[in-house]
């Protein structure tokens, strides 16, 4: 289900995103089949590739990512020969 705004919450994005005759299609059954609106298959996607890109989409997962042992972007510890 889409998400409403809350108080103090940042604002609802919108962008016009453009699809071709066969995707549009695709996506339109696919959405009447599982009984989502088109919002709702969009969440789920854009949530999913986030993820694949292991990219944080709250604070709470950016927090905790940022506490994790070995950071990516910290050098490697010289070893001793």
């Amino acid at each position: 289900m889409a998400k409403t705004p809350r108080e103090g919450s940042d604002p609802v994005r919108r962008k016009l995103v453009e699809f071709d005759a066969e995707t549009w299609h695709a996506l339109n059954l696919l959405s009447r089949d599982s009984l989502k609106s088109l919002q709702e298959l969009a969440d789920e996607a854009f949530a999913d590739l986030l993820k694949k890109h292991r990219r944080p989409v709250t604070l709470k997962q950016a927090l905790k990512e940022s506490v994790r042992r070995e950071p990516a972007n910290d050098p490697q510890p010289r070893r001793k020969k």
